[in-house]
């Protein structure tokens, strides 16, 4: 019986032992501002973390202001990651009370300030739409990751390895974007979209870039400015406009039809992904297949050559 009992005991230990590890690796609480640092954070922290983004597709961050169950989530979190370079504009004096009393990082700020462009007609800002580049964005990810080491410095070494596969995976479409985008005619460089969201695109991969509205969607698009662009149009002959997934397109329709009324046929090029990835659970739904559909899809419309599925044969055709 004694023995039976020793047996026993030593069984009721090891659940023991074996519920105090599990209590242990509990999931740290991240929350997130936009889709594409959650998805950062999610390929780094991999099962080390529970992610939450607070803007989902289709939502603009320029505008968008915090709700009732995002303060609750993000005063819980043992994370907060934040965008910042005044992305998100409306929650700025919140963010600037909730870094008092949480862990709140401003994971965008990391990048070399020299590496920024301004913000055109904003003394000391910088344009924050660092997501375009993929060069850039490899520094973005190795600042969650030392986020999350810092949250949790038992997973530094998941977290390193996670980060250092995630940046290899960049880099590969880094290759590719440059094989496919130099395939367009010099003549056809020319990306004109809703908002000036792809600036960083442009410098990273040779094309002129111009938004109907400025770098934030606060910003009004002017009688004047739709005139200008329609000129451009005309003078450089350009056959497609893009419109953006978190941007009404009623300004691209007013470009077209005025480039109509001076005899030019243009047409959209398609629905890219700005400020806002594409919905949970797609490829677009990530940042690499984000990227991939856009390089992807500005590529094809201005006339260079790249397959129509993508650099790993999973955007849905002719998206």
């Amino acid at each position: 019986m004694l023995g039976l009992s020793l047996i026993a005991a030593g069984s009721i230990l090891a659940v023991t032992i074996s519920n105090i590890g599990t209590a242990e690796a509990k999931p740290i609480d991240v929350v997130a501002t936009t889709s594409m640092i959650a998805d950062a954070a999610r390929q780094v922290a991999g099962d080390r973390a529970k992610v939450t983004a607070l803007m989902g597709p289709g939502v603009d961050p320029h505008s968008y202001r915090q709700t009732r169950s995002d303060i609750v989530a993000m005063t819980r979190a043992d994370l907060v990651l934040r965008h910042g370079l005044y992305l998100e504009a409306q929650l700025e004096d919140f963010f600037l009370d909730l870094e008092k009393r949480k862990n709140v990082v401003a994971v965008g700020e990391a990048i070399d300030p020299s590496l920024l462009l301004n913000f055109a007609g904003h003394e000391g800002r910088h344009d924050p739409h660092v997501w375009m580049d993929p060069q850039l964005w490899e520094t973005v990810v190795l600042a969650v990751r030392d986020a999350l080491i810092n949250t949790d410095p038992e997973g530094e070494a998941t977290y390193r390895a996670n980060a250092q596969t995630h940046i290899a995976d960049i880099k590969k479409l880094i290759t590719y974007m440059k094989s496919v985008t130099k395939t367009v005619p010099e003549h056809s460089r020319v990306l004109l979209t809703a908002h000036d969201a792809f600036s960083y695109f442009g410098r990273g991969f040779d094309f002129t870039v111009m938004g109907i509205q400025g770098i934030s969607t606060e910003s009004e698009a002017g009688l004047r400015r739709v005139e200008e662009l329609v000129n451009t149009i005309v003078d450089r002959n350009i056959s497609a406009v893009f419109v953006e997934s978190s941007v009404p397109e009623r300004n691209v329709r007013a470009l077209i039809e005025g480039a109509g009324a001076r005899g030019q046929k243009v047409e959209i090029g398609g629905t890219l992904f700005s400020d806002a990835m594409g919905d949970p659970g797609t490829y677009e739904g990530t940042y690499i297949g984000m990227i991939d559909h856009n390089s992807t899809l500005i590529t094809r419309a201005l006339g260079g050559d790249a397959p129509a599925t993508g650099m790993q044969g999973k955007l849905a055709a002719g998206s």
